[in-house]
Order: structure tokens, then C-alpha cells, then sequence
């Protein structure tokens, strides 16, 4: 089961402290260990069925729960600041779909030679790309896609009750030095795309127009690696 109803869920559990993952719709196995886990310490049957009598239950419960940032995003936050607090390198999974992979290799090239962890996957399947950095167990996940858009963005993982803080902060530096060091006004936006749903680590996906310039996209490379090895430097600025 996947769908708006099954992220609405994942969003009440992981407000009070049913570690269920990001919210990304899709009713798997840590999505039923929490809601089972709930309802076990909420005395409910334990079935892993959201019926009327849970629903009834999640409903009064989550509304004496105040308003923090959930599980999920809490620990998001501890990873970040054991990665901070840690003296290797966070690992990065630069991504690449199609048409960009001789910038992305650049990219990945400079990475290394500053001395970054850096593996990369090249693939139109976003799966593929979320399940890399998964298995890689990366600390930032950062693609770069030709689309139809007009300007250049940024963009991390948002729903209406989840910021992705690491992933937030990722984007905001790439487009501040992006916007200082080449003749475009990127964008930075809170998106659902698949790849920043399914990644368990906070992500960013640089977006490019169509008619971004050769020229455009090597002068990009710099101040990528400037910011995301900003980025690594200190996760939380």
C-alpha cells in the first residue's frame, strides 16, 4: 500500500515516537513495526491494521503531542552531529541521470581530490540511485538531472510535516555558491521527488534547464565541490 494516507500515518507515528523512516507513502516493513508497536503500547490488538479503533487512537493521542520535529527528524539531527563530531570525512553518493555524466565525473574526480569518500551511480532510475547511496551507507546523497525547468534548483526532501534539516542546508549552500560564482539565480525547494523519498540520508538534487550551456556546466563543477565539501566540513553552519 503506498499513497498520501500511508505518509499521513508515518507522520502521526514518528511525532510520537514510532520510528517508521521518512514519510515517503509506502507501507513497508519499518511502517508496520511502528504501527504495531503502537498499538501494542497503546493496548489496541496487534494486527498492523490501521482500522477505526487505531485511527480513533492515533487521533487522541497525537493531539496532546505538541508539535516537535518527530523521531525521524531528531535523528536525522544526531546523525549530523556525529558526523560532525567524527573525524573522518562524511561519505558522499553524487548521482547522475542522463546527459550530465561527464560533469558528474568531474565533480566526483575534484571530490576525491580533496579527499572526500566519494562513490558515484549512473542511471536514469532514481531507485537505483537511492538504493546505492542506501547500501552505501552515504551521509549525503547529491544528483544532478536535465529537466524541463527554466532555471537551476536545488532541492531536498520536505512534506508538510518533515523537513530533511542536513538536506536543507545542502541545498542552500550549493545555490549560495553557485549564485556567487556564475551568472544564474538558482532556486532552493522542499520536494517529494522519488530519489530524496527513498534515500535514508539527507539528499539534494541539482535540477538543470535544458539549455544550460556547456560552458554553464563546467563553470558549476567549482563551486559544487566548494559547497558540499563546506557541507562536510560542518552539516549544520
Amino acid at each position: 500500500m503506498r499513497g498520501d494516507d500511508v505518509a499521513l500515518l508515518q507522520s502521526v507515528l514518528a511525532k510520537l515516537g514510532f520510528d517508521c523512516g521518512r514519510a515517503d507513502g509506502i507501507f513497508g516493513a519499518n511502517t508496520l513495526r511502528a504501527l504495531t508497536d503502537f498499538q501494542q503500547n497503546y493496548g489496541l490488538t496487534v494486527d498492523g491494521i490501521c482500522g477505526v479503533n487505531t485511527i480513533r487512537a492515533l487521533e487522541r493521542t497525537s493531539s496532546q503531542s505538541g508539535l516537535g520535529p518527530g523521531i525521524v527528524a531528531v535523528r536525522e539531527y544526531e546523525t549530523l552531529l556525529a558526523s560532525a563530531n567524527h573525524n573522518s570525512r562524511p561519505r558522499i553518493l553524487v548521482g547522475s541521470f542522463s546527459q550530465i555524466t561527464k560533469y558528474t565525473r568531474l565533480l566526483v574526480r575534484e571530490l576525491r581530490a580533496a579527499g572526500d569518500d566519494v562513490v558515484t551511480v549512473e542511471s536514469d532510475n532514481p531507485h537505483a540511485h537511492a538504493q546505492t547511496a542506501n547500501s552505501f551507507v552515504a551521509d549525503l546523497y547529491f544528483g544532478v538531472v536535465i529537466s524541463e525547468v527554466p532555471e537551476v534548483r536545488f532541492e531536498y526532501y520536505q512534506t508538510d510535516s518533515f523537513v530533511s534539516a542536513g538536506g536543507k542546508l545542502a541545498a542552500e549552500l550549493c545555490a549560495q555558491h553557485v549564485a556567487g560564482f556564475v551568472n544564474l539565480n538558482p532556486e532552493v525547494r522542499g520536494m517529494q521527488l522519488p530519489v530524496l523519498r527513498e534515500t535514508r540520508m539527507p539528499a539534494v538534487v541539482c535540477t538543470l534547464g535544458p539549455r544550460t550551456s556547456e560552458h554553464e556546466l563546467l563553470d558549476l563543477v567549482t563551486p559544487l565541490r566548494t559547497a558540499l565539501a563546506a557541507w562536510c566540513d560542518n552539516p549544520f553552519h
